[in-house]
């Protein structure tokens, strides 16, 4: 376990995308290993690769990481995304959870009903444009810099980025009243190392469709 790190999950988004953000944003090289049959989990939960059965695992410095918190912990200190410290660390991680709860609504939703989807779409958008996008915009309106902890790149921002790319997915103009969020896009998207992420032919991975919902159902039984 040397050289790049690798990662283990499917051939789609879900909880391994952020990661590959991550990792993208710093700049680091990974490879990837996709499960496509229940036999390639199998495989890892019996020869002891994780920790407690669940993906996405992630071989780095000859250690197997587990858990999406985890692993983004741990590259987020390893690259100096972190915070300078406690108290960054701790607003990092405030906008962080905010992030992950408005993007878990949007991984979601293509695992959800038919009859159910129009509902909690709306209810996406609701969330997005009341509870979180507010939080972030008075962030950048408060201190008046670029970032929004420290005045200096941090996982908070990358996973913002993210979060606004996956609502604009739902809605194109879910930024509308949010001119600060629509110019730390232009600001983030244009980071070289994030902007080569965001090209064509990067390992990020397109919005969820009908044939990664199948091959996850078929893999857990569901």
């Amino acid at each position: 376990m040397s050289g790049k790190p690798k990662l283990h999950y499917f051939n789609g988004r879900g909880r391994m995308e952020p990661i590959r953000w991550l990792l993208a944003a710093a700049g680091v090289e990974f490879e990837e290993s996709y499960m496509e049959e229940k036999a390639d989990l199998t495989k890892l939960q019996k020869d002891g690769s994780l920790l407690f059965q669940q993906v996405p695992m992630v071989e780095i410095d000859g250690m197997k990481l587990v858990q999406t918190r985890a692993i983004m912990n741990y590259i987020a200190t390893k690259y100096n995304l972190c915070g300078k410290d406690l108290k960054e660390r701790a607003l990092i991680d405030m906008y962080v959870e905010g992030t992950t709860d408005l993007m878990g609504m949007i991984m979601y939703l293509p695992f959800q009903p038919a009859d159910t989807k129009e509902k909690n779409l709306a209810l996406i958008i609701e969330r997005a444009t009341t509870r979180y996008f507010p939080v972030y915009e008075k962030a950048l309106k408060d201190h008046g810099q670029d970032y929004l902890v420290g005045n200096k790149l941090s996982w908070a921002d990358v996973h913002l980025l993210e979060a606004i790319l996956m609502a604009e997915e739902c809605k194109p103009d879910v930024l509308s009243a949010f001119p600060l969020l629509q110019a730390f896009k232009g600001r983030i998207s244009n980071i070289p190392t994030i902007k080569k992420f965001l090209q064509p032919g990067s390992q990020r991975k397109p919005p969820t469709d009908e044939k990664f919902v199948a091959v996850v159902r078929k893999i857990f039984n569901i």
